[in-house]
């Protein structure tokens, strides 16, 4: 009998902790409704490819739960203790605000202690997470932005998501000779230099000519599918945008560039390009998108309008004045009745675009910081910076994100301000400014 009642005492006792254990697990875990309930939020720390809409799988979900903010384990390591917090502020959390997170377990459990850390303390688990397909959320258009493992399967020759329709080629886009290509770059790929596509005096797209004999060159069609991607995604950006204004249907960028396959950690190899054989014809009429351009005139034409918006791709000094943002360019300002969209620090970077790991931030983020400049998904949207290079960037962002009426004003600052006649405002000023 004493035996018997040990072991009943030990059962008990299991069945106790259990219960205790799967009470603090309930305890730790909210469904989507209950957090709502609290006015809270979830979080995201899957890689921002699987944010955007790239299921995991093939079958799997694909996108993110209602207002969800991007917070993926992988960017901890690039973000000091002040850029969390600059983060937490910016989307409204304080350390009393109700989070739950979803991902895979590793990653919850590194962005919960890294929270913690930093005062949260109201952090659980997202029971329900990506369970009901139809409530997700995603860019319209993620397919754009394709991510490493995604090229990695696609040359491997596995099945993928939004696989291209027909021939492909995955092709390095950067300034003059290939000297970084060389030393390592994706197996297989391609190189186009930038000055294939733009040309001086004012950094210009090339002739439509030029453009139809630079891709028989490179054997693209337009329905070739291209990927593009760089050691800047700007450069990948500048040659996707031409591309798509030449005509060529579905073109692509390496979202976050070459840094993204870099730190993938996926094979490389050395030396120069491949025999390419040249495209016989390019198949359609070129261009085939010119509503993709806007010129000077057009950009003129688009200012102090509610219907309309010309945004400047530009850093907030180069936007007053304070500088011109390059050396080659004299004149400092920007185009009077221009809506400020955001760039970076200075002319080479585009902090207020990307997340830590260099890839696009949210479109939620996108659009909450063009709102407060008047710019808007209906309107006409053409963006434009010093020559294209930024202002191309932006743009396949917001094609990604669904935006139906964009384009690029390729002759930009340099452009505008080499004409005199044309209206320049310098100085501090707001949104009240364009209306």
């Amino acid at each position: 009998m004493k035996r018997v009642s040990q072991l009943t005492a030990l059962a008990l006792l299991c069945g106790l902790a259990s219960f205790s254990s799967q009470a603090a697990e309930m305890a730790n875990s909210l469904t989507l409704s209950q957090l709502q309930a609290q006015h809270g939020t979830p979080v995201d720390t899957r890689a921002s490819a699987f944010y955007n809409g790239w299921p995991q799988t093939l079958s799997g979900p694909s996108g993110h739960e209602p207002a969800a903010l991007n917070l993926a384990a992988s960017w901890l390591d690039a973000m000091s203790d002040e850029q969390l917090a600059r983060w937490a502020k910016q989307h409204q959390l304080s350390p009393a605000t109700p989070v739950a997170l979803y991902g895979d377990d590793s990653a919850n459990q590194a962005v919960k202690a890294r929270l913690e850390k930093a005062g949260y303390h109201a952090i659980s688990l997202l029971s329900d997470a990506l369970q009901t397909p139809d409530r997700l959320q995603r860019l319209p258009h993620f397919e754009q932005l394709v991510y490493p493992q995604w090229i990695h399967q696609l040359q491997q020759g596995k099945p993928v998501t939004a696989a291209p329709a027909g021939e492909w080629k995955v092709i390095e886009a950067a300034w003059g000779a290939p000297k970084f290509y060389l030393l390592n770059h994706i197996p297989g790929a391609g190189y186009i230099d930038t000055n294939e596509v733009e040309s001086e005096p004012l950094w210009n797209k090339v002739s439509d000519d030029k453009l139809k004999a630079m891709l028989a060159k490179h054997g693209i069609r337009h329905d070739t599918t291209v990927i593009l991607y760089g050691r800047d995604v700007y450069a990948a950006a500048r040659v996707a945008q031409i591309m798509l204004y030449a005509g060529v249907k579905d073109v692509r960028i390496l979202d976050g560039g070459w840094k993204a396959w870099s730190d993938a950690g996926l094979p490389v190899e050395r030396g120069t390009p491949g025999k390419v054989k040249p495209a016989p014809d390019f198949g359609a009429q070129i261009p085939g998108q010119p509503q993709l351009m806007v010129d000077m005139e057009q950009a003129r034409g688009m200012l102090h309008r509610q219907d309309a918006s010309l945004v400047s791709i530009r850093s907030w000094p180069e936007f007053i004045g304070e500088t011109s943002g390059y050396s080659y360019i004299k004149p400092k300002g920007d185009i009077a009745g221009a809506r400020w969209g955001h760039a970076g620090s200075d002319a080479t970077h585009m902090e207020d675009f990307h997340n830590p790991d260099g890839t696009m931030r949210s479109a939620d983020d996108i659009t909450a910081m063009w709102k407060t400049w008047d710019i808007l998904p209906e309107q006409h949207v053409a963006f434009y910076c010093g020559t294209g290079w930024r202002a191309a960037e932006t743009f396949m962002y917001a094609r990604a994100m669904g935006w139906k009426n964009v384009a690029v004003y390729d002759g930009g600052w340099y452009e505008w301000s080499s004409h005199p006649q044309n209206p320049v405002s310098r100085g501090d000023r707001g949104p009240e400014s364009t209306r």
